[in-house]
């Protein structure tokens, strides 16, 4: 049986470690459609498993990480996939509960699976990746909650981040103000042009709110921080705003009043990217597709590396000396 190569992740005791190895697709987990896989990306949840240093992993050991991935169909059992297909895979618990992205072929469900979007390569498809993936489904809860470029500005927290800066790219492409808050000051070039209108320190919303409801400041808010960043978005959103949260990179806890959401209608939207519904994905998808200039993908793009890069450079992410994406 042929052989490919997959990123394996082992415990040794306390201590995890990272390699590649020649595998067989009898090692492959259970699923209906075999897929060649093109090309996955790095993300900071993908950085915590590579390194041990997150509880991410939940499966057995050795272990292919990787959360989202694109590929071509080899083999298919379901009718809805066919040898040739080329198909996108994110969340569903791929690089965590079963074996994701980091390998040359993997086997997945087939309802996990969205077609490649007419108009996008494989490449720029995780160029996107799960990060814009989520920058999209929080765009669109925005818009589905009446916040519209006119109501005034918006701001993205962790803006320098990949939810961040994809979050940035696709609000001010629909014409809203964006401020972007970062703590970056190296990455105010990047963000401006990916089209941010301004800039925050990071230190103005990561103290936390100054009161209950302070004074009105934003029409809405991409969150990816969590924590007291968050919360005091939530004191600063004016009335029937809205808040798409999804992220804790500062930390998990939220201490807020219930006086913003009784007195101005703002609405704190979670947004779950792995389980989203397949409706919703595709739409998601089709938005990216069609909203997403290959300019802005090009200036977001870092560099392409291969799988034995992924250890070093998941180093590289876990100490902020990263901006962009890695595919």
């Amino acid at each position: 049986m042929e052989s490919f190569d997959a990123l394996l992740v082992e415990q040794q005791g306390e201590r995890f470690r990272a390699t590649v190895q020649a595998i067989d697709e009898t090692r492959l987990p259970d699923g209906d459609v075999l897929v060649e896989v093109l090309y996955s990306s790095v993300n900071y949840k993908d950085a915590l498993a590579v390194t041990g240093r997150g509880k991410i992993i939940r499966g057995d050991y050795p272990f292919v990480p990787g959360i989202d991935l694109v590929g071509r169909v080899l083999a298919s059992a379901s009718p809805a996939w066919k040898p040739g297909d080329l198909v996108i895979c994110t969340g569903w618990g791929i690089g965590e509960n079963t074996w994701g992205g980091y390998s040359r072929r993997q086997r997945l469900r087939s309802e996990w699976l969205v077609r490649l979007p007419e108009g996008l390569t494989p490449r720029e498809a995780m160029v996107i990746g799960t990060a814009g993936f989520t920058a999209m489904l929080s765009a669109m809860a925005l818009a589905d909650h009446g916040v519209t470029p006119d109501r005034g500005e918006v701001v993205v927290t962790g803006a320098s981040g990949g939810v961040g800066s994809m979050a940035v790219a696709i609000l001010a492409g629909r014409g809203y103000r964006v401020v972007a808050s970062t703590g970056k000051a190296s990455a105010h070039d990047y963000l401006a042009a990916l089209g941010a209108a301004r800039f925050l320190p990071r230190e103005e919303l990561g103290a936390g709110p100054r009161r209950p409801l302070d004074s009105a400041r934003w029409a809405g808010a991409v969150d990816s921080v969590g924590g007291a960043t968050l919360a005091a978005v939530i004191s600063q959103t004016g009335r029937h705003g809205c808040i798409a949260a999804c992220g804790l990179a500062g930390g998990h806890e939220l201490h807020t009043t219930v006086f913003p959401f009784i007195l101005r209608g703002v609405t704190l939207q979670g947004i779950d990217s792995n389980t989203c519904p397949q409706p919703v994905r595709r739409q998601a998808w089709e938005n990216l597709a069609r909203e997403l200039s290959k300019e802005a993908l090009q200036r977001m793009t870092t560099r392409v590396i291969p799988l034995e890069a992924i250890p070093e450079v998941s180093e590289d992410i876990l100490a902020g000396r990263v901006q962009g994406r890695i595919v």
